[in-house]
């Protein structure tokens, strides 16, 4: 197998003739991803989702692969308390830091470390079979329609129709097989990499079986692979996958742990799945779900249910949250238009062609992520998603709490999806929970709580690494000051004051730690000690080092997270002994600085890092996602934070550049937000994919997943959240729109993004000028609106909205 062709200008038109008898007129538009091949790796694989379960579809001629994931299912069971005694020993790096004996204090750094977070796992393969092979039957069509999340496969007069419902919580398999083979069976089987038994009986594939109880990353090397597991059918997450056939005609046999439909030629696959996981704090076996009665009485009720009825529930269901929102940046030529989309993202790389109606693709295939990701209370979107097929994945495919976790929400409140802000916003009340022991143990600090690096489905806290851990990485402690940003943030938008006032206890817990974890240094409060998220300082060449003081990220997310507390005091009219605490430290904390080079530090001292074109921007963070930096009120830290970027360089992995887009974004370079998002999606093979023709690095998978590489779906968010904020931008007090709008898109419309203060608009423009713009408010309020060089005062009673 090759990749995607790389045309050229005189080939495009005989591929567009080859194409058009494969790819029928009625499905071109900007919401269908499509191919012409199997999909033979993940990357190529077409992903289907209802919050919880997901499947990446793998569709063939003659057969279907759905690897199978529930968000739900991790290794491991609730945080236990420390045995660790870790008294002394914050107090012996802030000493070593204090005679800026910088290698010791790295050394003495890791000991502030404790286990490692759990692994997310794989649920199982469901393979289809279909008939024999045809060998004269080569074409196919593989679809995924975004606007009504369905996925297809048509080839050999077999169709094949996929959704998960989140109304029903099953996966459904819609099987019309007409073509030459059509009398032959279909062959349903089910297996797992988990410990686990299955019973094939009537109709159905009964499947039970359990996680580890505990597990090691894959990057840890103290333990082979083999033994990274560790088993007990009396602990762990336990689980039931059911998977039943209603056949339209003919009848099921339960043959050998398989079934087979034997004379029809249509049928409906339904798989529902159970786990036992009940809570970060509950053991899943002593204290878990009744899986195997849930899982059971799902099936029952979905099987009583007509095909129809389903979809149409799915349908609604997915387009009430989908349909908020919708985006033209103009009309792509039609004869790139007619190519499959591997093809298109190829020659947008390659030939630099123009493609609006991919952008704009990209841009909702985000939000489709979303939704179908993120809809489990207390569970938010992993690194992947919900997609997983390792025992062992990248990174445990866990919450990475320096920038990823975070950048997955970044688009949930900008384009109306705020409900899917909740299971990230329900995790942070059990990260506070967890943070708060991790505050007393570590540090000795008994208000407010904290978060370290990694984090899984039991809302570990702690710092990571099992005193082995590169401090660079795992000794990074901010993260609650990080994620408890989208309390506020949530809040901006909705103006919800009832969930800000039962969320308000954990933002300021994360601000209450962030104070008492500061020292005073050089007559300022700065941490001490502090890493940059995974880079380093040359301490003198050869001599790479991470533990510092006063880092600049770490002060950046800091003053963020005390602007917010206080904001959020204020709206709730309470503490003002908090408020009158919280500008007192703002007073007095470090400041930022511009370096020798006119780039933002890094540091408090002004050395050179190990990397210069390092991933992480994190001393970016005031500017974006955070908003103290001001572009336009403070425009000396404005041009250092650009500087920074333009040192960085162009080349970094998918979910730096989605961030990247982002901050040019805020910085109102339009140009070189373009070309980084153009640089988001820069075509990459699939992992496994070997040819000489395969392109590497960071960008966007054939299937427009995110390659970090490996697959992240960060950055699929931030690219989307990254379009959105080239759009439109807001404070709680004002709107602007197209701030960073690119040439390339100099005429378009979009309906349904939101801004702080709880607006909604729509408008378009021509020429990079707005022609027509409505803003509405459910709440009602007040904000000062700028376009084409003006501004509007609007005021809007609850329910209104104003055409201008």
């Amino acid at each position: 197998m090759k990749n995607p062709p790389s045309v050229s200008s005189t080939g495009l038109f005989a591929l567009v003739l080859l194409l058009a008898s494969i790819f029928s007129p009625a499905l071109a538009g900007n919401l269908l991803l499509r191919y012409d091949r199997d999909a033979r790796f993940f990357e190529e694989s077409l992903v289907i989702g209802n919050g919880r379960m997901g499947a990446a579809v793998y569709g063939s001629a003659h057969a279907d692969r759905l690897s199978l994931n529930d968000i739900t299912l991790w290794t491991g069971e609730p945080v236990a308390d420390s045995a660790t005694d870790y008294s002394g020993c914050l107090q012996r790096v802030r000493t070593l830091l204090d005679a800026d004996d910088y290698e010791r204090a790295e050394e003495a750094n890791m000991m502030l470390q404790g286990p490692y977070s759990e692994n997310y796992q794989p649920l199982g393969n469901l393979y289809i079979h279909y008939g024999s092979p045809d060998n004269d039957a080569t074409a196919i069509e593989r679809t995924l329609n975004i606007g009504n999340a369905i996925a297809s496969t048509r080839a050999a007069g077999c169709k094949r129709e996929y959704f998960a419902s989140s109304p029903d919580s099953v996966i459904v398999i819609r099987v019309s097989n007409t073509g030459k083979n059509a009398s032959g069976d279909i062959v349903i089987q089910y297996d797992t990499p988990l410990p686990h038994s299955t019973v094939a009986a009537d109709n159905m594939l009964i499947t039970d079986g359990y996680a580890a109880f505990h597990s090691f990353p894959v990057y840890y090397h103290a333990v082979p692979d083999s033994l990274k597991h560790q088993y007990d059918p009396t602990r762990g997450i336990h689980f039931r996958t059911i998977v039943a056939v209603k056949p339209h005609k003919g009848r099921v046999v339960a043959k050998q742990g398989k079934l087979l439909v034997k004379g029809g030629s249509k049928a409906t696959i339904y798989v529902v799945n159970e786990t036992s996981f009940n809570g970060f704090d509950r053991d899943p076996v002593a204290s878990g779900k009744d899986y195997k009665a849930l899982a059971s009485r799902r099936i029952a009720k979905v099987m009583k249910k007509h095909f129809e009825q389903l979809r149409n529930d799915h349908i609604a269901d997915y387009q009430r949250l989908f349909n908020r929102v919708s985006l033209n940046l103009g009309s792509t030529a039609p004869e790139i238009k007619a190519l499959p989309t591997d093809v298109q993202l190829r020659l947008y790389t390659e030939q630099h062609q123009s493609n609006p109606e991919l952008e704009a693709l990209y841009f909702q295939f985000g939000r489709y992520l979303l939704i179908a990701c993120s809809r489990t209370e207390g569970v938010p979107a992993n690194l992947q998603g919900l997609w997983n097929e390792s025992m062992l994945p990248p990174w445990s495919c866990n919450y990475t709490t320096n920038i990823n976790m975070e950048e997955n929400y970044w688009l949930a409140e900008s384009t109306n999806l705020s409900e899917l802000h909740t299971p990230l916003l329900s995790f942070i009340s059990r990260l506070a929970v967890n943070g708060a022991a991790t505050a007393r143990s570590l540090y000795g600090i008994e208000r407010g709580w904290c978060l370290g690096h990694n984090s899984d489905i039991w809302a570990r806290t702690s710092p990571v690494g099992l005193q082995k851990g590169g401090p660079l990485w795992a000794s990074w402690n901010m993260g609650g000051a990080w994620v408890a940003s989208h309390i506020f943030e949530h809040y901006a938008f909705t103006l919800d004051k009832d969930f800000l006032a039962e969320y308000y206890p954990c933002l300021k817990g994360a601000a209450e730690f962030c104070i008492d974890w500061l020292v005073e240094k050089e007559g300022f409060l700065m941490t001490s000690p502090g890493t940059s998220p995974e880079n380093q300082f040359v301490l003198r060449p050869g001599v790479n080092i991470a533990t510092s003081y006063g880092t600049t990220s770490d002060l950046a997310m800091i003053r963020q997270c005390l602007i917010d507390a206080s904001c959020a005091a204020k709206a709730l009219n309470r503490d003002s002994d908090f408020i009158a605490e919280v500008s007192n430290v703002l007073a007095r904390l470090a400041p930022y600085k511009t370096g020798s080079k006119g780039s933002l530090q890094e540091w408090w001292r002004d050395w050179d890092e190990s990397d210069k074109f390092h991933r992480h921007q994190s001393h970016l963070y005031g500017l974006y996602p955070g908003n103290h930096i001001n572009v336009d009120s403070m425009p000396d830290l404005a041009r250092a934070c650009h500087r920074t970027l333009e040192l960085r360089g162009p080349e970094s992995t998918g979910w730096s550049t989605g961030w990247r887009v982002n901050l040019y974004a805020r910085l109102k370079d339009n140009a070189m937000a373009y070309s980084t998002f153009r640089r988001l999606l820069k075509y990459i093979s699939p992992d496994g994919y070997r040819g000489d023709d395969a392109v590497r690095g960071g960008g966007t998978y054939p299937n427009l997943l995110d390659a970090h590489s490996p697959f992240q779906i960060d950055g699929n968010f931030g690219g989307s959240a990254g379009v959105a904020e080239m759009l439109l931008q807001s404070t709680p007090h004002s709107i602007t729109l197209l701030p960073a709008l690119p040439k390339e898109w100099a005429s378009g419309s979009v309906s349904g993004l939101c801004a702080r203060g709880g607006f909604t608009l729509d408008f378009a423009w021509q020429s990079g000028r707005v022609t027509s713009v409505t803003i509405s408010s459910v709440r009602g309020g007040s904000t000062s609106l700028f376009f084409n060089g003006s501004s509007v005062q609007v005021h809007l009673q609850p329910n209104q909205s104003l055409s201008l």
